[in-house]
């Protein structure tokens, strides 16, 4: 009887063991507010947060023409130019060409294009696990970029911007 007990003490202290390390997994999240650029009225909140590796994107906005829209991350956190120009090109850390997410050649700032509906209200969802919040690598951190929702569609091909108009709205990705 003993030797059962003590098997049975020894499995729940494995199990206890992993439910612990496993709850002490926390994630990262920097959450974002968007100004209007460009005499837009466009206006917005998002989030980053970095779980199991894998960083998800959630944004909410306001003021938008119907229809599409591109938005990227671009490489300088500074939104104090009236046009956004001062957050510089698309955050493109790896020198490939601009494209589709899903192609093999894109920017890591590239993101899927986005609707704007009737009303001009948006929400955009994006996920990946090429980035990363305040992980310190180069080629993956989001921190002290900036997002740039622009005013029409991207079309994937026009390098190296995706030949996406106006900047509307801009938000530095800070802590």
């Amino acid at each position: 009887m003993k030797k059962i007990v003590l098997g049975i003490l020894a499995i729940g202290l494995l199990i206890f063991g992993c439910k612990s390390s496993s709850s002490k997994e926390k994630s990262k999240s920097v959450n974002i507010t968007f100004q209007s650029k460009s005499g837009s009225n466009v206006n917005g909140t998002a989030s980053f947060i970095e779980k199991d590796g894998e960083v998800t994107f959630t944004a909410n906005f306001t003021g938008l023409k119907p229809g599409e829209h591109a938005i990227h991350i671009h490489e300088k956190s500074d939104c104090s130019a009236a046009d956004a120009t001062s957050t510089g090109g698309h955050w493109n850390p790896t020198f490939k060409k601009h494209g589709r997410w899903t192609d093999y050649e894109h920017h890591k700032g590239d993101m899927d294009n986005f609707y704007a509906n009737a009303d001009g209200n948006a929400t955009v969802l994006f996920k990946t696990n090429e980035w990363c919040v305040g992980c310190g690598d180069e080629t993956r951190d989001i921190l002290g970029k900036a997002v740039i929702v622009h005013e029409k569609a991207d079309d994937y091909v026009t390098q190296p911007t995706g030949n996406a108009g106006a900047r509307l709205a801009c938000s530095a990705i800070i802590k």
